[in-house]
């Protein structure tokens, strides 16, 4: 018989029906999963497990007290997650499971659950990024999104000021490597990247991290639908310095492209303005290194760190 906890009289805590005082989890102890309230699709699917989640406790007649105790979670969280107010954590939905004997039904919503971890902008990008046949992308401050590692992307991230969460953190890395599906795709789209030297210099978190991303880097250099170039910081003409560029073109001629400059960053896929940041790419591509010569650097550059 399964041992479920009994509410003790001491706030926040529970205690086991061997007497051991078990803290339950409160909304400070999780920082970082609220639903964000522009994301339709997101407050959907979490109003639905909630919902899924609240019929199933009453079903099996346990109190939110009682369940969120079993759980390991106070009652208020209990409440919130019910509510579509809170985004469940993985395990919260695996202990549901079992504690309320759903046969995996409510550890199923994991996926759907997992998607909406991920911010909405970053959604909205990854699908036009699984549908598009032509990537050109060039990031002016940073190895771009798609070639970072997750070690090297969370050494970037932990930089940003006032410093993210390691539960943001966490967040931001799993939506990133979700992206890089990309590469796997059949058929492969074409991808150009366009990355700045000293971006390929500076040890952001450490040699050992960026000596692991230029290997990393070169790798996908090798890949026959990547071609990679790299501007070198001695160049007297830079078609690039008003900012990033990227371009997703789609198999059935359409495209879409983003800029700081045009539209205020804002993805567009008028003509003209679409011309404008093809024209400007493919100037940086003229000006930086060709990719076997951007190998040869990258090459250069990992046995110099």
């Amino acid at each position: 018989m399964r041992a479920v906890t009994v509410r003790s009289s001491t706030e926040g805590c529970g205690t086991s029906v061997d007497g051991e005082a078990v803290r339950l989890k409160s909304e400070a102890d999780e920082p970082g999963w609220e639903v964000d309230p522009d994301d339709d699709w997101g407050i959907a699917v979490i109003a639905t497990v909630g919902r899924q989640l609240k019929l199933r406790r009453e079903a099996a007649g346990m109190r939110a007290a009682v369940f969120g105790e079993a759980v390991g979670y106070g009652e208020d969280m209990v409440y919130k997650i019910e509510g579509g107010k809170r985004i469940p954590r993985p395990e919260y939905l695996d202990r549901a499971d079992e504690v309320l004997g759903a046969g995996g039904l409510l550890s199923a919503m994991k996926e759907d659950v997992a998607k909406v971890r991920y911010p909405k902008k970053v959604r909205d990008l990854a699908k036009m990024e699984a549908r598009a046949v032509e990537l050109q992308l060039y990031d002016p401050l940073n190895v771009h999104g798609l070639l970072q590692t997750p070690e090297y992307a969370r050494g970037l991230l932990l930089m940003r000021r006032p410093a993210y969460t390691e539960d943001e953190v966490e967040r931001f890395i799993a939506a990133r490597v979700a992206r890089k599906a990309v590469f796997e795709r059949d058929p492969a789209p074409e991808l150009s990247f366009v990355l700045e030297e000293w971006t390929l210099r500076r040890p952001l978190g450490g040699r050992a991290l960026l000596r692991q991303q230029l290997d990393h880097l070169l790798e996908a250099s090798q890949l026959r639908n990547v071609e990679l170039q790299v501007m070198p910081m001695d160049r007297e003409e830079h078609a690039g310095l008003a900012g990033g560029i990227e371009v997703l073109k789609f198999a059935d001629g359409s495209a879409v492209g983003r800029s700081p400059v045009v539209a205020g960053g804002r993805p567009v896929s008028e003509p003209r303005q679409l011309r404008i940041l093809e024209l400007r790419y493919g100037i940086i591509r003229a000006q930086a290194l060709t990719p076997r010569e951007s190998a040869a650097f990258i090459e250069q550059l990992l046995g110099d760190t």
